[in-house]
């Protein structure tokens, strides 16, 4: 009897337990997961500014807000790729609020009301006011269509008067950031002395004769690395390697392609609607309703795709053509007859000489070389092949065909001129001349106005649930056999058809990874950022667009602490260049003699090259490319005098001045000070976002969260 009254007694706490059980078993995700509500810490902060923590709900306050601002601009609701750049939008409104703010109070920085109606209506009107009360279809800015709007802007919807208040906000904190950057900018100058050494740099030449022996010359797998030596060196240096947040995976994927039973239905299915398409009195509704893919109801030949084109000669009225096969999908096409376009299309390919920002002496040649080809093509040499070889445009690959184009401005007007001129197919027998050179024109389709009615159907080739079951089946199978780093390398090992891929140093706001894209990606990218994931640890199948993928974890990286993992490649490579370095200058031994002579008795790999004109502010060596070391030492040698061998960035060097020419002297430096200063101040902005950031301390903790 005591049992049962013990029992009965318990029974009010059991129910207890078990109904918050199942409150926390509901809705856990959002009070135990990453956003809890009931436990407090910083589950909940997406970042913090200058000390003010943003919680997620303030954030994403912030995010609909705009949202909102997108849908109604726009007319349609953001995709993946625009929410990304929303809340970007978002997070710098946000550090501009907080951080920019705080600079603008302890200046006195403000706009006023009246300055505010000065932008908007005033004799100092804001380009942004100006752009959006522009007539599109004259182009002109009338003052009186702003007076009118802000009458009636009581009237409009709320949607309407709350837009114009959020673009009345952005003009005063655009006024606000333009005051504070201007003030910025008065502070940049350049000095005399830095005029004077910037000058100095440009207009010094040297002549000089350098001993270059590359790294390369002595095999990488002959010079071991000690991590020791890698640790050493990262003390030295941790200045040029920074710690980030970051993490490294291998994966593999299983492809969801469609098998060729899936083609093969796809192809039957268009079959079938190849006989429906015939006998539709209304065709083009019947397309739009029944095709994946949206094609225009009258095409130019030159808008058809290359099998369509082809079977032009055989159309007659109702007849269908294809199936056609393009990438993934299969196309079906009902011709019904023509019209007359308004403009005109045709296809044509040139040799283009160049001659923009040529001396009048240099265009002159140009015109005599092009009119040397032309005659070559009159002669009966091949156009394609000289275009290959000739020509200054990105067409000269595919023998400068440039495909088909209209008369409507899509080529500059003496070109477009002379090609819809032309009265049949052939070569152009003069040259054509535009801002941009000297073209040699042959006509390869003459120009023409018809326009095809073609009622398409496209139906693209997607993966049958079978076959996506039978992909998920098999990464689940991988999935299930491997829970380490040694158990994913076997099992690849076993099965030939996978392929390893790497990732290093991913950042924790990544949004692709390799190849990898899609907003799929950052699961992945989650996964690999959770506190619960180790080294060697493997995923489950994630599902990336047309693919599972599984990963393996197999290094993390710290902003706090700099390991020498973080940075082993790197760092190899620079230990194992310094290693090589000291074995060539001893193997280099005494340098008494000419370059040639050390040269000569190093032997293999060993180059004597002479560089002429060289200058400090831009000089290139050659074979050793750019190397601030070697330029300094060469212009810091009296001529005749060579160097001791040295590492430099590519190999050992031994640097000879042959002759030095100081710069002419001049009296005044202002065009150096002012290009210093122009320089300056166009990277200011940059310089004051990242100053402001860093002074803010700005933690950003958005990637915990989308």
């Amino acid at each position: 009897m005591s049992v049962i009254n013990k029992i009965r007694e318990r029974s009010g706490l059991a129910v207890g337990i078990i109904a918050v059980s199942l409150i926390l078993f509901i809705v856990g995700g959002d009070l135990l997961g990453g956003r809890s509500l009931l436990f407090g810490g910083n589950q909940q902060e997406v970042g913090e500014i200058a000390g003010q923590s943003i919680d997620y709900q303030e954030f994403n306050a912030k995010v609909d807000e705009l949202r909102a601002q997108f849908e109604q601009q726009s007319g349609r609701a953001p995709v993946e790729q625009d929410l990304a750049q929303i809340r970007e939008q978002a997070w710098n409104q946000m550090l501009f609020d907080i951080a920019y703010q705080k600079e603008f109070d302890k200046l006195g920085l403000t706009v006023s009301s009246e300055e505010l109606v000065d932008m908007v209506q005033g004799n100092n009107i804001s380009p942004a006011v100006r752009q959006a009360f522009t007539n599109p279809q004259t182009g002109v800015f009338d003052k009186s269509s702003i007076i009118s709007y802000l009458k009636g802007l009581k009237n409009l919807p709320a949607q309407q008067q709350a837009a114009w208040a959020s673009f009345e906000k952005n003009l005063a904190s655009n006024r606000l950031r333009d005051k504070y950057e201007g003030l910025m900018r008065l502070s940049v100058f350049a000095t005399t002395a830095e005029a004077q050494k910037e000058y100095q740099a440009q207009n010094s030449k040297a002549n000089v004769k350098m001993l270059f022996v590359p790294y390369y010359t002595i095999n990488d797998t002959t010079v071991k690395v000690t991590d020791a030596q890698l640790q050493d060196y990262l003390s030295k240096h941790k200045d040029e390697y920074p710690g980030t947040d970051s993490r490294s995976i291998q994966y593999v994927t299983f492809s969801v392609a469609p098998s060729k039973e899936d083609s093969a239905a796809l192809y039957s299915q268009i079959k079938s609607l190849a006989r429906g398409l015939g006998a539709a009195t209304n065709d083009s509704s019947f397309a739009q309703q029944n095709s994946d893919v949206r094609v225009p109801l009258y095409l130019t030949a030159g808008e058809m795709p290359e099998q369509l084109r082809a079977a032009i000669p055989t159309f007659s009225p109702g007849g269908i053509y294809g199936p056609f096969r393009e990438g993934n999908t299969y196309f079906i096409y009902k011709y019904s007859g023509t019209k007359k376009d308004t403009n005109f299309t045709a296809r044509a390919s040139h040799i283009l000489i160049q001659t923009k920002g040529l001396a009048d002496s240099a265009k002159a040649d140009a015109r005599r070389r092009a009119e040397g080809i032309l005659k070559q093509i009159q002669g009966g040499a091949s156009f394609e092949a000289l275009a290959q070889t000739n020509s200054d445009d990105g067409s000269r690959s595919v023998g400068g065909d440039l495909g088909y184009f209209k008369n409507n401005g899509q080529m500059v007007k003496p070109f477009e001129t002379a090609v819809f001129g032309a009265a049949s197919a052939g070569l152009i027998p003069r040259l054509v001349e535009t801002e941009f050179g000297y073209h040699i024109i042959k006509v390869t389709q003459p120009k023409t106005n018809v326009l095809y009615r073609i009622a398409a159907i496209g139906k693209s080739i997607t993966p049958s649930q079978t076959t996506r079951d039978e992909a998920l089946r098999k990464a689940d199978q991988f999935a299930s056999d491997v829970n380490s780093k040694e158990a994913f390398d076997a099992k690849v090992k076993e099965d030939k058809s996978l392929v390893v891929a790497t990732a290093d140093r991913i950042p924790e706001g990544a949004n692709q990874i390799n190849a990898l894209t899609g907003s799929e990606v950052r699961q992945i990218v989650r996964w690999a950022f959770n506190d619960k994931t180790d080294i060697n640890s493997v995923s489950e199948p994630f599902e990336v667009g047309d693919q599972y993928v599984i990963a393996v974890l197999t290094n993390k990286t710290s902003k706090d602490k700099v390991e020498v993992n973080d940075y082993r490649n790197e760092l190899t490579a620079k230990v194992r260049n310094e290693l090589k370095a000291e074995q060539i200058i001893t193997k280099l031994g005494n340098t008494s003699g000419t370059l040639e002579s050390m040269a000569q008795k190093f032997g293999a790999g060993a180059l004597v090259e002479v560089v002429d004109d060289v200058n400090l502010a831009t000089g290139f060596l050659r074979s050793a490319g750019v190397d601030p070391v070697a330029l300094g030492k060469a212009f810091g040698l009296k001529p005749g005098k060579h160097s001791k061998p040295f590492a430099g960035e590519g190999g050992v060097l031994v640097m000879e001045t042959l002759t030095l020419t100081p710069a002419p002297a001049v009296a005044d430096y202002a065009m150096y000070k002012t290009q210093i200063q122009q320089n300056n101040t166009s990277r200011i902005g940059f310089y004051i976002n990242e100053a402001i950031k860093e002074a803010a301390k700005v933690e950003d903790r958005r990637a915990k969260f989308y």
